[in-house]
């Protein structure tokens, strides 16, 4: 089995519907954002240097059986997966495995290019087993979470992650913060919370411009005072 891959971009926005009809399918609005924060992410990332953007789709044959969003941010040399589907089609035959492995070759080659020898870290958040509506659900959070363990993401306990609301009305909420340590040093407290910062500020801060307030409310809450401007 083979997988084709592709990067969306702005020049090339072919895959770009069938891939919000499968990301609408695997989220729940909570964590769910607006189409165009896809398009803003694309644009963002050409406009801060040694910063990237990927958006990567897998394909076999003319099926979509992938995809997974992610930021490359050079201030820590860290990344950051925004999502990762599968095709529930094809679950259960390595192609998430695969596509995990892809993204994180392109955010070591960001790295690499951002003038460091290795990626420091990279980080994503899932959703916990207490945002299921269903049991159906429930069972979906722990095996994403069992296979991010299996890829070597540990979750991080130390801090009660919160992610920003996605949308107005909505309240921050508790997520899982998975963090894969690449470096040959363990990350501190003071680094995860710094990373934290970095994500609030270059991701929902600049590309989902949330108000600056929301932002510096949640992060107090995580016991991170420092304000994000």
């Amino acid at each position: 089995m083979t997988i084709k891959w592709v990067e969306v971009t702005n020049e090339n926005l072919s895959y770009f519907e069938a891939v919000m009809k499968l990301y609408d399918q695997a989220f729940p609005i909570e964590v769910r954002e607006h189409h165009s924060i896809f398009h803003r992410s694309l644009t963002y990332a050409k406009m801060i240097n040694q910063n990237n953007f990927h958006f990567l789709v897998g394909l076999i044959g003319d099926d979509l059986v992938s995809f997974a969003t992610a930021h490359y941010f050079a201030e820590i040399n860290s990344g950051f997966i925004v999502y990762i589907v599968t095709n529930p089609q094809q679950q259960n035959n390595g192609v998430g495995t695969k596509t995990l492995a892809k993204i994180e070759d392109l955010l070591k080659a960001d790295a690499i290019h951002a003038g460091n020898s290795s990626i420091r870290a990279i980080f994503l958040e899932t959703e916990t087993e207490e945002m299921a509506h269903t049991e159906e659900e429930k069972k979906e959070c722990i095996n994403r979470n069992r296979f991010f363990s299996r890829n070597h993401y540990e979750n991080y306990e130390q801090i009660t992650y919160l992610q920003p609301p996605l949308h107005e009305g909505m309240e921050d909420f508790n997520l899982n913060l998975f963090i894969k340590n690449l470096s040959s040093t363990k990350n501190s407290k003071e680094d995860i919370k710094k990373a934290i910062k970095t994500i609030y500020k270059e991701k929902y801060l600049l590309v989902n411009e949330i108000d600056k307030e929301i932002l510096n409310k949640a992060l107090k809450k995580m016991g991170i005072e420092d304000e994000l401007l």
